[in-house]
């Protein structure tokens, strides 16, 4: 199974004047406009997913309806708790049960758990981690053998927001 992990794009932030909840902080202008851009991306890589999983804060929401719009999968996304910050590794492979048949499985989330989750996957090992950078919009993709993996994953890849926004091509 490739797992593909792709953090939310720029969001409100935490100190923002209307003091928004946490959960309820949305995408800027700037977020949806760099996430229309490297949902094109994604796109021209031809991937074809199984199910777009979304954390179901809404700035994780809306990047995911950002991704299923611009691959026509809307029918494709679902909102699954376990990619919910605070959850554990454990707990995500719970919430993901239902697509272990699954080839090619889009999650999105939040630091730092997304980085814990790709740590874990590399290392197999809850008591080792592994420093990654997931800039907000950045993707990667690691191959399982399983859900819950059974040994550890091999990274594929790892794109910066700007490396996947410049798949989509020429402005």
């Amino acid at each position: 199974m490739n797992l593909y992990l792709l953090r939310h794009g720029i969001a409100a932030a935490n100190d923002d004047p209307e003091n928004v909840p946490d959960n309820d902080r949305p995408l800027t202008p700037k977020g949806i406009k760099r996430m229309r851009k490297a949902a094109k991306g994604l796109r021209r890589m031809g991937i074809p997913f199984d199910s777009i999983l979304t954390s179901p804060l809404v700035r994780a929401r809306q990047t995911a309806e950002i991704v299923a719009q611009a691959l026509g999968l809307g029918d494709h996304l679902e909102e699954i708790s376990g990619l919910a910050p605070g959850n554990s590794v454990s707990d995500l492979w719970s919430s993901l049960t239902p697509y272990k048949d699954h080839e090619h499985l889009l999650l999105v989330g939040h630091e730092p758990f997304l980085s814990t989750t790709l740590g874990y996957l590399l290392t197999h090992d809850e008591k080792r981690s592994v420093a990654v950078v997931f800039k907000k919009g950045g993707l990667c993709r690691v191959e399982i053998d399983a859900l819950p993996p059974n040994k550890a994953a091999a990274l594929h890849w790892l794109l910066t927001p700007k490396q996947l926004r410049a798949h989509a091509g020429p402005a």
